[in-house]
């Protein structure tokens, strides 16, 4: 194991593609290139406050950073051969193309190869202003930064694809930010994230080079991309269309696993998603507590709620669209475009009632009765207001060999975690669905024992509630202390477990945090 500062980066994305290499951190746009130079700015009094150890060993890194790691990971130091840009991609926001974006406040110190030949990018967020930064000052505060962090690792312990997060430290700088865009601007303390992926490539990257009409350039960045993360398909006489069918693939299986756990993105912007189908850009995201499928915790999305819970599956669908519509510079055909499409809609709408069934500890028999079942499944969650993540937990531990009847105490325990009161055709409709599942589980011939096995293995216990972060930040910023943030990291890194030590951590939403600005409404701003 190395530490991070005897490593050296390299980076063959800045020679086999086009860029600026004028260090001129001037906000402008940069047409027909796909990054441009840019150094971290030093920071007064850098300060670690969490390493993902895990990701260290992964990465073969020693997890104890010395003092030449913490001034790399927050911009104080070039790490050896490393040569800092900024990703150039462009975007539709909230269903409208917003021309040039790029990384605003993320620096790219380049590629280390790790174990078993793994590679990982590393990335700086908030380390100072870029070509891209537009108004902005390229920084990031505690508050947003440590919920990416706490997330994207959260995320990694869930088993679903995502960018990671390797420290994250205080700069010792105040930041200012204006959390809702309400002209309430309030100083808070600045801090850096070391995101890690094999690319941090976006929808967006393409599209951006499409709309310029760069064929060139784009031909360049896909067969980079092809060469790197692809190379299976380097041959194919089809690969473009193959390419996008194996993208359109990655992101059913993303929005599927986002769905298991409750995840809500927030801002499913198009350079916002990976090509790779990782989690990526942690921003105004949330965890669905209360069941309500049209919840967003993104404030800049209402009232459209464009990036609901329930409206990711198809907002990845006209995502896509955007990213196959690009490709037909690239000769994409309709007739392409429309295959990947799909076989996106069919991988998803297969899989979502497989995965919901898993998440029930049954496997699928007729489709149209699975349909059906789910179905009543989601009107029971909706009216019953029940906590999205302990609602499976709790229906794990129900001895289904017992009558309805003598099931009162489980029934109960159910009702507990629900956020509204429960009118009798809310119960009685629970009452009907569970008799249903009952009748399945027994045909199953599962017993208790085994089905909790099996439904614990899907369904997580600890998730990162919004107001488990919130907590973490407020301790941090007016304690200076992180206990919190340590418990809250504890148990998001073995969240299947019961954990009994940290079972405050799996409750659901205090009351207190129904309303509370940061906690149950959060915006695009950090």
């Amino acid at each position: 194991m190395k530490s991070i500062s005897d490593v050296s980066f390299f980076d063959d994305f800045l020679s086999a593609l086009p860029g600026e290499i004028a260090l001129d951190l001037t906000p402008r746009p940069t047409p027909n290139v796909c990054y441009s130079l840019a150094h971290p700015t030093p920071v007064k009094s850098p300060k670690l406050v969490a390493v993902s150890q895990e990701l260290a060993l992964e990465m073969g890194l020693h997890p104890d950073f010395n003092e030449a790691d913490l001034k790399i990971l927050t911009g104080n130091l070039t790490p050896k051969d490393s040569e800092p840009y900024s990703l150039c991609y462009g975007g539709h926001q909230f269903g409208h193309w917003a021309g040039q974006l790029g990384d605003g406040r993320a620096i790219n110190l380049g590629e280390i190869k790790g174990p078993n030949s793994s590679s990982w990018r590393v990335q700086l967020k908030g380390a100072g202003p870029t070509p891209y930064s537009r108004t902005a000052d390229g920084r990031a505060v505690l508050r947003s930064s440590l919920r990416e962090f706490l997330a994207s690792e959260a995320m990694h312990f869930l088993g679903v694809p995502t960018t990671r997060a390797l420290s994250l430290s205080l700069t010792g700088e105040v930041v200012l930010r204006d959390m809702f865009y309400s002209g309430n601007v309030r100083p808070e303390p600045g801090a850096i994230v070391a995101r890690v992926a094999p690319s941090f490539l976006r929808f967006g990257n393409f599209e951006l080079l499409a709309s310029q009409g760069d064929k060139e350039n784009l031909k360049k960045l896909f067969d980079w991309t092809l060469k790197h993360h692809f190379p299976e398909l380097a041959d194919s006489p089809q690969k473009i269309e193959d390419w996008f069918i194996e993208v359109c693939k990655k992101t059913s299986h993303l929005i599927l696993e986002w769905i298991r756990v409750g995840f809500v993105h927030g801002v499913m912007n198009t350079d916002n998603m990976s090509i790779l189908g990782l989690t990526i850009d942690y921003g105004p995201y949330g965890f669905l507590e209360t069941y309500e499928p049209m919840w967003t915790p993104n404030t800049t999305d209402l009232p459209g709620r464009r990036y609901a819970f329930a409206g990711q599956a198809p907002v990845a669908h006209w995502n896509l669209q955007r990213l196959g519509e690009a490709l037909g510079l690239l000769g994409l055909t309709s007739d392409g475009l429309k295959k990947g499409l799909e076989v996106y809609k069919e991988n998803f709408s297969l899989g979502y009632f497989e995965m919901m069934l898993k998440k029930l500890g049954l496997k699928t028999t007729d489709l149209s009765a699975d349909q059906t079942f789910i179905s009543e499944l989601d009107d029971v969650m909706k009216h019953l207001g029940s906590d999205y993540t302990l609602f499976f937990r709790r229906l794990a531990n129900w001895d289904h060999q017992k009558t309805i009847e003598e099931s009162a105490n489980f029934t109960e325990e159910v009702y507990e975690i629900c956020s509204h009161p429960h009118p009798s055709t809310a119960k009685e409709k629970f009452h009907q669905w569970l008799q249903k599942y009952q009748s399945r589980l027994k045909s199953s011939g599962l017993s208790p024992k085994e089905k909790k096995r099996e439904m614990d293995r899907i369904n997580p216990k600890y998730i990162l509630r919004n107001s488990m972060a919130y907590l973490a930040n407020e301790e941090m910023e007016t304690e200076g202390t992180q206990r919190i943030f340590d418990e809250i990291y504890q148990a998001l890194k073995d969240p299947y477990s019961e954990q009994p030590d940290l079972e405050k951590w799996a409750q659901k939403r205090p009351e207190w945090a129904e309303n509370q600005p940061g906690s149950s409404t959060l915006s695009c701003s950090s």
